[in-house]
């Protein structure tokens, strides 16, 4: 499939911060889960949902800030970020390993098939590839989540931080790097 025109990188205001609050996100709540050295269930519930929530919020403003907002690549991501902020709610209301892990699976796994997807229909754009590395970690992080849940919550936490991580940095490079790129383009005759 060809990939869908997309404006350039120094006409999308806003995509680099959206881009790190998405990263600031994750990697607030890997460094929480490297530290909180006794989670319990019910922490464990509230942290991770909230993390899940606060990653499908902040993926709204990136599908809205990307230019994809109204393509194919948009609507999968949406519907991604839709099931992140469903897996938080939900974590928060059911609490308990097993339930996290499942829950917590779904919403990774269909978060990582919609940025597969995304970055597959938008080969051509500036997140393309990024896309594709995201979803492949939420997917990774989904297919060996609930393998962990007998080992109770501060290893669930550390599967779903290792991966938040990984997101994490990846996200903030990939900000830093649009943000560098603007300017230069917009100091160029």
């Amino acid at each position: 499939m060809p990939a869908e025109s997309l404006p350039a990188v120094e006409s999308r205001p806003g995509l680099w911060q959206s881009l790190v609050y998405r990263a600031a996100a994750a990697l607030a709540f890997g460094a929480l889960t490297i530290f909180w050295a006794t989670p319990s269930a019910a922490g464990m519930g509230i942290a991770g949902g909230a993390y899940f929530a606060a990653t499908g919020l902040l993926l709204f403003k990136v599908v809205s800030t990307a230019g994809v907002a109204g393509n194919r690549a948009g609507k999968l991501l949406s519907a991604g970020a839709s099931a992140m902020v469903g897996a938080g709610v939900a974590a928060v209301a059911f609490q308990g390993d097993l339930l996290f892990a499942i829950i917590g699976a779904v919403g990774l796994g269909v978060l990582g098939l919609a940025e597969i997807s995304a970055g597959i229909l938008a080969k051509g754009h500036t997140l393309g590839r990024d896309w594709l590395i995201s979803g492949v970690v939420a997917m990774g992080t989904a297919a060996v989540l609930p393998f962990f849940f007998g080992l109770g919550a501060h290893a669930l936490l550390g599967v779903v931080g290792g991966g938040a991580i990984i997101t994490g940095v990846l996200w903030m490079l990939s900000g830093l790097t649009i943000r560098h790129e603007a300017a230069s383009g917009a100091g160029r005759p």
